[in-house]
């Protein structure tokens, strides 16, 4: 099978083995369950398809199911609108014509670096393909890492928060930021499952995190629209961060992270109390091994 059937094969067969029976309305048959969640039948006659059909799409092999087809075995799966996508993806039946992706190393335009340079009392990260930080304002710096430090290879969201001692102390809800950076990760594999360059994060990944090569394993998958991270700051102590991520027009291999806190609460205090010790202190960076940490 190639990369792409490899891909849609697993996805299907973990995702059935996710499915809420109580919730999926078989009649029962009687027989004892050896296996969690949906057999490859029951997938099939929730979805009304053939047994057979529903086989052979699950073992890889090549054929073209309609959109109907694929909504219908979404459904079945009890898949989320990030599962459906995903699987529109792996089969070929994504909305729209397919973007081209380059393989050229992505740029930050002037223009989009000089507004998130603008947002100073916010920190604001722009990610690439595969999690790359193409860019991050001051304030992003100070709250999570100076990025500019990282050499560019290695100057990636997944890796940092999963190779990065200083980011597994920082997220007061490190396994659950970490999780969704996997799925996400295997959110956007879907879509271009040749790209050399995310086959070889995911091996690393895998090789060098446990956790990473657990939660790849599950195949589950997430996209990243808005949400709340929970850290614990050398600086400023606990705060929360809400985040909302905007897809750039014209580039949609490239997001726009904004991360805010809520007006008169702590996390807001906490915030500006930061903002004013990296104006004051222009590039430094407090490290968990400081004293004042």
């Amino acid at each position: 099978m190639t990369g792409l059937n490899r891909e849609l094969a697993d996805f299907l067969r973990r995702a059935r083995g996710q499915v809420d029976l109580s919730r999926a309305g078989l009649p029962s048959d009687g027989r004892v369950r050896r296996v969690k969640g949906l057999r490859r039948e029951e997938v099939a006659l929730l979805a009304g398809v053939s047994a057979d059909y529903y086989a052979r799409l699950e073992q890889g092999r090549r054929i073209n199911p309609s959109p109907a087809v694929v909504e219908a075995i979404g459904r079945a799966l009890e898949l989320d609108e990030a599962g459906r996508t995903h699987l529109r993806d792996l089969i070929g039946l994504s909305s729209g014509p397919a973007p081209r992706r380059s393989r050229n190393a992505q740029r930050v335009r002037p223009g989009l670096r000089q507004l998130i340079d603008a947002l100073d009392g916010e920190p604001a990260l722009v990610l690439g393909r595969r999690t790359d930080v193409l860019a991050a304002n001051r304030m992003a710096k100070a709250l999570f890492a100076d990025f500019d430090e990282i050499p560019p290879k290695e100057r990636n969201y997944a890796r940092w928060i999963f190779l990065d001692e200083d980011a597994r102390s920082l997220f007061a809800d490190w396994h659950d930021q970490a999780r969704a950076a996997v799925e996400s990760l295997r959110f956007e594999i879907g879509k271009d499952p040749a790209d050399a360059a995310t086959t070889a994060l995911v091996a690393e990944l895998r090789e060098r995190s446990p956790d990473f090569d657990h939660w790849w394993e599950q195949h589950r998958v997430h996209q990243r629209t808005h949400g709340s991270k929970r850290l614990r700051h050398p600086l400023v102590g606990d705060l929360t961060v809400e985040y909302e991520s905007l897809v750039l027009p014209g580039d949609p291999d490239t997001m726009l992270y904004v991360y805010t806190t809520a007006p008169g609460s702590p996390s807001r205090q906490a915030m500006d109390i930061l903002a004013s010790w990296t104006a004051s202190s222009p590039g430094a960076r407090l490290s968990r091994s400081d004293p004042e940490a």
